[in-house]
């Protein structure tokens, strides 16, 4: 394998959550990877918007948006994808940045919130949100970093699953409150 085709992203299509700047980054890096697609899955008041950049671009056979989808298939898009590309830049949680660590995707997204809190460099790639021009270079070289590293995107999945597993299951999450309830109960 020498390069990924598929860059995956999605969410409820807001302005805040910076499916522009996946856009604009992915221009970019599609100019010198040409393979490649770039799918956005969810609805929102960004959609018209961001078919404008996208029709801007000529990016009509590159760039794919898919309206709000099933959670089955949303995860099995993610799965099949090599990255997921979420430049939000504010969320709070970000619980698509943990569905797709656990599917073993790795994640690039922007050191802001919560995404930069479930991604480690063991799993994932963080841009600095300096300005929107060095983001948008930043978020393509950390696309061309994945494309040329297949080994790299490897080890990332699988570092994202096992985070997942040990951080976010059900049992890493309850015996993480019951030492809080121990030590609550301790004092």
């Amino acid at each position: 394998m020498t390069g990924f085709p598929s860059v995956f992203t999605a969410g409820t299509l807001i302005r805040i959550k910076g499916f522009g700047l996946a856009v604009k980054a992915f221009k970019q890096f599609v100019e010198k990877h040409p393979g490649s697609r770039l799918t956005i899955a969810g609805g929102g008041p960004e959609e018209l918007r961001l078919r404008q950049l996208i029709h801007k671009f000529g990016l009509e056979n590159k760039v794919e948006l898919l309206g709000p989808i099933p959670r089955n298939q949303l995860m099995d898009r993610m799965a099949s994808s090599d990255v997921l590309l979420f430049p939000s830049l504010r969320d709070g949680g970000g619980a698509v940045v943990v569905e797709a660590l656990a599917a073993g995707t790795p994640v690039l997204c922007l050191d802001v919130g919560g995404p930069a809190m479930h991604v480690s460099e063991e799993c994932g790639i963080k841009v600095n949100p300096s300005t929107p021009h060095e983001s948008i270079e930043d978020l393509a070289q950390g696309l061309t970093l994945l494309h040329d590293d297949p080994e790299l995107r490897q080890r990332m999945g699988e570092a994202g699953r096992r985070k997942v597993a040990e951080t976010y299951s059900w049992d890493a999450l309850g015996n993480r409150l019951m030492s809080i309830y121990d030590s609550a109960m301790a004092m």
